[in-house]
């Protein structure tokens, strides 16, 4: 059984999203409307704009549960155990030790099919 629970805050959260797009938009389009100005002006305004769009954008639902989830993985990220220079340098050479028989085994294999196959249409090139 599913049940869709309404938010409340659900037509306000479009609201915030539309005026942190429009801020945004109004960002790209200040920015080259003003293109005699600054650039130092002109970043600082982008900047602010975006800084404003990004902070109405966390206070909506979506918004929150992003922030979360980044603070999450976060600590998620470290639990990870690194691996040492030496060991990541070992793996490194492992794989590349690998790709390169590989690759000759490979360039073998099609040698011989070539060959085999020239020799049973009677097609040498």
């Amino acid at each position: 059984m599913s049940t869709n629970v309404e938010n409340p805050s659900s037509s306000m959260d479009t609201v915030k999203w539309l005026v942190a797009v429009v801020l945004l938009t109004g960002a790209v389009v200040g920015n080259y409307m003003y293109a005699d100005m600054s650039a130092l002006v002109r970043a600082v305004g982008v900047v602010v704009a975006v800084g404003a769009a990004l902070g109405i954008a966390a206070t909506t639902e979506k918004g929150r549960t992003f922030i979360a989830f980044a603070k999450e993985s976060r600590i998620e990220v470290r639990k990870v155990v690194w691996p040492t220079r030496q060991e990541a340098t070992h793996t490194t050479i492992i794989v590349m030790a690998a790709t390169v028989v590989m690759a000759l085994i490979l360039w073998g294999l099609d040698g011989i099919l070539f060959r085999a196959v020239g020799f049973l249409t009677g097609l040498e090139i």
